[in-house]
């Protein structure tokens, strides 16, 4: 699926891409919840914030969830502008709320993705009769039990041109850190799960957890192994050459996976993977910036390196968002 973005302002600078998420009464706070904290997240770790969102509705005004917090929203417009719609699943499939299909239309020949979750993608593939599209395997059976003539896949998402229907629930965040992944590093993606302790980002492919299904969070295992070791070795890092032994791997190979799954090195995957983290700890705590390049394996030269990567200096970058937040 091809990343959609913004075209730049007059200015230059590229415009954040935005979510429109679209809630019906009694939505699944978590659904919400594994979404939002995944771009809120990624904008904590990025130096310039990539994702802004918009909680909508049908009407607008307040919308209640299933557990009982509200959310304020604003009704859907007839010519939307976000690069993505969400809607978040209730408990009902058949609510007058999740029957879509203009909304869907005015996003998709716009250009957008569209996502639905649980329930909505339940009544997407009921009213479109459509075989081979994911949805909750609860939903799915509920649909077979009402004579549906088709089966829902039980994958965690499936695309359709513009369309991905999806499981929901926990399965949420791994959709979320997908989508992020178009739009940033996948270093700075491994960042964002590693704070929401996401241990296993799986593929839209990866079968519902009920099935018993391991997966990995690359969908490689060795490649796994290697992200750990990076992982567990930021301070300090491992060449490259100790990596591969370790894995009973060539460079060579190691470099091809790496290539296949992120489009880089390893070498550029382990440096942006430090750089993510040197860039949460700049953000979001007081250590002195010679302190973060330590912590983070550069123990010279971080604030040039720091500033060839992000476009600014550690020091600029911190000055501004303590302006912003004293405002």
């Amino acid at each position: 699926m091809v990343a959609t973005s913004k075209p730049d302002d007059v200015s230059g600078i590229k415009r954040p891409t935005h979510f429109d998420i679209l809630v019906t009464p009694g939505f699944v706070l978590l659904e919400l919840a594994s979404l939002v904290d995944v771009l809120r997240v990624a904008n904590r770790v990025c130096a310039s914030p990539p994702f802004t969102f918009t909680y909508r509705s049908i009407r607008g005004g307040p919308i209640e969830s299933s557990s009982g917090a509200t959310v304020p929203t604003k009704a859907v417009s007839g010519q939307p502008e976000a690069e993505y719609l969400f809607v978040i699943g209730n408990s009902d499939p058949d609510h007058p709320d999740l029957s879509l299909g203009r909304i869907v239309s005015d996003y998709t020949y716009r250009d957008a993705k569209v996502f639905l979750l649980s329930e909505a993608a339940s009544r997407y593939i009921d009213e479109q009769g459509t075989d081979d599209m994911a949805t909750h395997w609860e939903n799915a059976f509920f649909l077979r039990e009402r004579g549906a003539r088709f089966e829902a896949k039980l994958s965690i998402a499936t695309a359709r041109g513009a369309v991905v229907t999806c499981a929901g629930m926990g399965a949420t965040t791994d959709i979320a850190l997908a989508v992020i992944g178009w739009h940033i590093s996948g270093a700075a993606k491994m960042t964002v799960a590693d704070i929401m302790l996401h241990e296993n980002i799986r593929d839209f492919s990866s079968m519902q957890p009920f099935s018993g299904a391991m997966n990995t969070s690359t969908g490689d295992a060795k490649l796994d192994q290697c992200i750990k070791l990076m992982q567990d070795n930021i301070e300090e890092p491992l060449p490259i050459n100790r990596i591969v032994d370790a894995l009973n791997l060539s460079n060579r190979s190691l470099e091809r996976k790496f290539r296949s799954c992120f489009g880089t090195t390893p070498n550029g995957f382990y440096r942006e993977m430090r750089l993510a983290k040197a860039n949460n700890l700049l953000l979001n705590t007081t250590m002195s910036v010679r302190e973060i390049g330590l912590a983070c394996g550069f123990p010279n030269g971080f604030s040039s390196v720091y500033k060839r990567f992000f476009g600014i200096t550690p020091f600029v970058l911190r000055r501004e968002r303590r302006q912003v937040s004293d405002r």
